[in-house]
């Protein structure tokens, strides 16, 4: 027998339950489906308990500076790492109970299993099929491990196994630097293990902006040895794990595996949908209405592989969920795109990328943190941020930034952005003293210096004092 509904869900994560909460506004007529554990990716593996670790080393780390501060018995501190794991999971578990509630209270509404489509308006779970009017695909992403690695057991931890983890061994790969494997790979440093960090791309966290780059890299460099532009393989060595990277050799407890995520659509049926897939096996998609071609079917959050992060997988779901329930696919405008990685100092990214901007229209406005007045007395002096604006017209474009703080400016910047803010206009807003946006002024008067003068009546003219008590 089949059941038919207005709008069926696959996959109760973030993008699943936005969409869930904009179909339920409008209709009851509909079912959420779910394989594997339920509480998201970011409650559960991601976000939440990353930032957990990241904050208590974060605090140990604070030690290295204690003396130069005129606090004594740093020596003294340790850290208790199955303590901290503990925390680590007593938070996250907190956070996922918070999410299970959505979805405990759809009763019925939710059932568990593996979905797989039939055709656009069908699908089957466990041998019952289900017919809807749309169905919003969100069925999130896996770590990748490649092949001959897993072949090394427990040996080789994932973000989905690291939390888990009673204790942490004393020397520790991280294979991998985007966003993830730069938080990971610093946090456990910072705890005391003893970190080595790879990737076979030439840049980290995928930054083209090269300056910030380099700043990132010498950050990261202070605490722990980094190496890019090397394929990695791995070999069983005893108990451990060698690492081949280049011409290094290391043998480790564990490796990290932060190579990345991949999509889950195997096993999906998306053949059923009769679109033509890419050579990633990926439909179209369009980010406007998350709309897979013509078709009443929807794609959203990490199972599109388009933008992984969790504020757009939930504006994902919620327009997928929308658009589920409405006669016509509505288009929408997408949020100013920003990033943050939370390693110290911060890395940001706001709109355009560097390797987006056109040379002869765009300009660049850098700011030092090395000699920042707040970043000097909090002892995190280092970093740089670079703002991109148009030379015509002095509107911001977009920004990358390796400083303390980054983590706010980045939603300053991103408002700015996206308000079709200029440089004269961030000039004329009030700066507090002494904080980190101090710095980043900087690098809107070295942009103002590119521009026409904006007259001695427009307080964006008030420059600095050129002295690091006042500016």
């Amino acid at each position: 027998m089949t059941e038919s509904l207005d709008a069926i869900v696959v996959g109760a994560g973030s993008a699943g339950l936005a969409a869930v909460r904009e179909i339920g506004k409008r209709t009851e007529r509909f079912l959420l489906v779910n394989d594997g554990p339920y509480g998201t990716t970011c409650a559960r593996v991601g976000c939440m308990p990353s930032k957990v670790l990241i904050e208590a080393a974060n605090a140990f780390h604070k030690r290295v500076v204690f003396d130069e501060m005129g606090i004594r018995g740093a020596a003294g501190l340790s850290a208790d790492l199955p303590a901290v794991l503990a925390r680590v999971r007593a938070l996250r578990d907190d956070f996922v109970a918070g999410t299970l509630k959505l979805t405990d209270r759809l009763g019925e509404r939710s059932i568990a299993g593996r979905a797989r489509l039939l055709a656009p308006d069908r699908i089957e779970v466990a041998g019952r099929e289900y017919r809807a009017r749309s169905i919003v695909l969100a069925t999130g992403s896996s770590p990748v491990v490649p092949k001959p690695w897993r072949e090394l057991g427990d040996r080789i931890l994932t973000t989905d196994t690291l939390f888990e983890q009673q204790s942490l061994p004393p020397r520790i790969a991280v294979v991998g630097l985007g966003a993830i494997g730069v938080e990971i790979a610093q946090a456990l440093s910072r705890l005391g293990i003893q970190v080595s960090a790879f990737d076979a791309a030439d840049r980290l966290a995928g930054l083209s902006d090269p300056e910030v780059e380099e700043a990132l890299r010498e950050a990261l460099g202070r605490e722990f040895p980094v190496r890019t532009g090397v394929a990695v393989e791995l070999a069983a060595a005893g108990d451990g794990v060698e690492v081949r990277a280049g011409d290094a050799r290391i043998v480790v407890d564990k490796v990290l595996a932060a190579v990345g995520r991949r999509p889950n659509l195997g096993g999906l049926g998306l053949e059923a949908l009769g679109v033509k897939l890419d050579d990633r096996g990926m439909p179209p998609v369009d980010p406007g209405t998350m709309r897979i071609g013509d078709l009443p079917v929807f794609l959203a959050g990490d199972a599109n592989g388009d933008r992984a992060l969790l504020h757009e997988a939930a504006d994902e779901g919620h327009i997928a969920g929308l658009n589920a329930v409405s006669p016509e696919p509505l288009c929408f405008e997408r949020r100013t795109p920003m990033g943050v990685v939370f390693c110290d100092p911060n890395l940001a990214t706001v709109g355009a990328r560097f390797d987006q901007l056109d040379e002869a229209s765009a300009i660049v406005g850098e700011a030092d943190f090395r000699r920042q007045s707040r970043a000097r007395m909090t002892g995190r002096d280092r970093g740089i941020a670079r703002v991109y604006a148009d030379r015509a017209s002095g509107r911001l474009l977009g920004a990358a930034m390796c400083v303390p703080g980054g983590e706010h400016m980045a939603h300053l910047l991103a408002l700015a952005v996206g308000q079709g803010l200029t440089v004269a206009d961030m000039l004329r807003m009030p700066v507090y003293h002494p904080v980190l946006e101090e710095g980043l002024r900087g690098a809107f008067r070295a942009l103002a210096k590119q521009l026409p003068d904006g007259g001695v009546s427009d307080l964006s003219a008030c420059g600095g004092f050129q002295a690091e008590a006042l500016d």
